[in-house]
């Protein structure tokens, strides 16, 4: 019993009375003793829960065609320059690619090598900090030519899967997505409403101006050309080379997906 003791009052921040009544509520179950402490509002970070997390970190892991990305909030900056925050994350993001989900919610309930948790060490991290610690995003993906890029922040992190090319290639293209924020893969991807809803209101903003309906539309067809090369990835100028797209960049390769992750985003 003192052994559990000690290991929930390190894991929770709750004072030893408290810990010792949750033990004995949930019949000596430690992670029962947890949730009693949390629901109690006992545990630390269940007091700072109101607070905004809306800094932190993004960190990745990839693993031959495998790969998982994390997306971790605390209240400061200077808690996500923290290196115990940071191997906390990275651990996470190497959980995530054994729980092989894209739901965080469901990420929260994976139990860790240690046996806890992946929402209670969150918890008892954010007691032994003293900053409220928020799992808001996790991804995982399966692929052919995988690759990630963390800016050097950590605040924008990034995973694509090519069908084929190089590692250089998978690599410069997110490095690519991090810089230029690409909102689609593919034109097909975007809301054929929403682009009528701009054509219209370009449409009309050029006859306003004065232009007739034949002028207006070639205005507007080139201003949605202009709305998909800043959006779709493969039409956007490449970053490392902007005489060509990166399309173009990849030849023959295509990019079959990508994610990106960035704090605030």
């Amino acid at each position: 019993m003192m052994e559990s003791i000690k290991k929930l009052r390190e894991m929770t921040g709750a004072g030893m009375m408290d810990v010792k009544k949750a033990l004995a509520d949930a019949e000596g179950n430690e992670e029962k003793a947890v949730a009693l402490l949390r629901e109690r509002g006992i545990v630390k970070a269940a007091k700072k829960t109101d607070r905004e997390a809306r800094e932190g970190l993004v960190r990745f892991v990839v693993n031959g065609d495998k790969a998982a990305i994390v997306e971790v909030n605390s209240e400061t900056d200077f808690v996500a320059r923290n290196s115990d925050f940071q191997a906390l994350v990275q651990q996470l993001a190497e959980a995530a690619l054994k729980a092989q989900t894209n739901d965080a919610e469901e990420f929260k309930n994976f139990k860790l090598d240690s046996g806890d948790t992946v929402g209670n060490e969150l918890a008892a991290a954010a007691g032994r900090i003293g900053e409220n610690l928020v799992l808001n995003r996790v991804a995982y993906i399966e692929g052919q030519n995988l690759a990630g890029y963390v800016h050097s922040n950590g605040k924008i992190g990034v995973l694509v899967d090519l069908a084929g090319g190089t590692e250089t290639q998978a690599k410069d293209v997110a490095l690519h997505v991090a810089a230029e924020r690409p909102q689609y893969l593919t034109r097909d991807e975007v809301n054929a409403e929403d682009i009528e809803k701009e054509r219209e209101v370009l449409t009309n903003k050029a006859i306003n101006e004065g232009k007739n309906p034949e002028l207006a539309a070639k205005i507007v067809g080139g201003q949605i050309g202009k709305f998909y090369e800043e959006r779709v990835l493969g039409e956007q100028k490449f970053v490392k080379d902007s005489s060509m797209t990166v399309s173009k960049y990849l030849g023959d390769t295509g990019i079959r997906r990508f994610v990106r992750f960035e704090i605030g985003g």
